[in-house]
């Protein structure tokens, strides 16, 4: 760990453990002198480390199949440079065409969480928010897109051993997963992206919108600014003051999602990030920032899309 990629990530962070492999505690952890330390008593005969709650690939499967099975369009976008499936579900009707991508970096499991909570709640067609959403916008959601770095455990990089999350302007062979996203959405359109993520160093949930792109629009920037104030309103573990510098992504930035697709379709597109450490804004000593907090978040997401889409 002392050649990791994520060095601010240690200071504060705590690890995951489990008795069960369902309810992830946090435990004492320490970084020293390029040692990372985790201090436990086990309670039971196994017990699991992780850095996040994982998320498995049987239980994205279920998702999908339940998901379907609650009447969402299910379809393959394409395939994986190792060729495993792009899955994509489709809710809604309406004419704005939304989009929301998970896993990019296929060791941030926090976005599986999240997926399963927005999944969860646009299934709910008894409710009078949600049918008003789907009347007013199509939702398309790509839950896991690199699924080769989740099969693999790796924390950032598809089989290619590439980023994902930089080959967004002109996606080379080695990421067909990027390619196969963006001939779906020249099919459909975009008029709002959030592109799903988690992030090692900084303890709060934030969004690096596009209305810090010096090509976007005055509607571009507007549309941001009009989410994040929903957002703040829907959900009190979202914050505007702690995250990226304006900056962020240096030379490389026109390559991010949240760069490349908006300049693209001329849409409001954000990367949302939640903490791999526990949020100083909505703190949790027993759990941390966690599988259900981040399921939350999918759901308030969606009802601040609701009160702007």
């Amino acid at each position: 760990v002392d050649q990791c990629s994520y060095p601010d990530g240690w200071p504060t962070y705590r690890a995951r453990v489990s008795g069960d492999g369902q309810v992830w505690r946090q435990c004492d952890t320490r970084y020293e002198n390029g040692d990372l330390i985790i201090s436990y008593t086990p309670q039971t005969t196994a017990t699991w480390f992780a850095y996040f709650a994982p998320y498995s690939l049987g239980r994205h499967e279920e998702l999908l199949h339940r998901a379907a099975g609650a009447g969402a369009k299910l379809d393959i976008i394409g395939h994986s440079t190792e060729g495993r499936t792009i899955s994509r579900l489709r809710f809604g009707t309406g004419r704005k065409k939304v989009w929301f991508l998970g896993r990019q970096h296929s060791g941030e499991t926090m976005a599986s969480w999240w997926m399963e909570g927005a999944v969860g709640h646009l299934m709910k067609t008894s409710d009078p928010a949600v049918t008003e959403l789907l009347s007013k916008a199509t939702i398309y959601l790509v839950p896991l897109v690199n699924i080769d770095g989740a099969f693999h455990g790796n924390l950032r990089a598809n089989a290619a051993g590439l980023d994902l999350n930089r080959q967004w302007h002109i996606p080379p062979d080695t990421a067909p997963e990027v390619a196969a996203i963006l001939k779906a959405m020249d099919d459909t359109g975009v008029d709002f992206m959030m592109d799903v993520h988690g992030d090692e160093a900084i303890p709060h949930v934030f969004i690096d919108g596009c209305d810090i792109d010096v090509k976007s629009t005055p509607a571009q920037k507007k549309g941001c600014q009009d989410y994040y104030a929903a957002l703040l309103k829907a959900s009190p573990t979202f914050q505007t003051v702690h995250g990226y510098p304006p900056n962020f992504g240096g030379d490389e930035a026109p390559t991010i999602c949240a760069r490349a697709v908006p300049r693209r379709y001329g849409c409001v597109g954000m990367t949302l990030e939640m903490p791999f450490k526990d949020s100083l804004d909505a703190p949790d000593p027993e759990l941390g920032w966690s599988a259900q907090a981040s399921a939350d978040l999918g759901v308030a997401c969606l009802k601040a899309l609701n009160e702007v889409i």
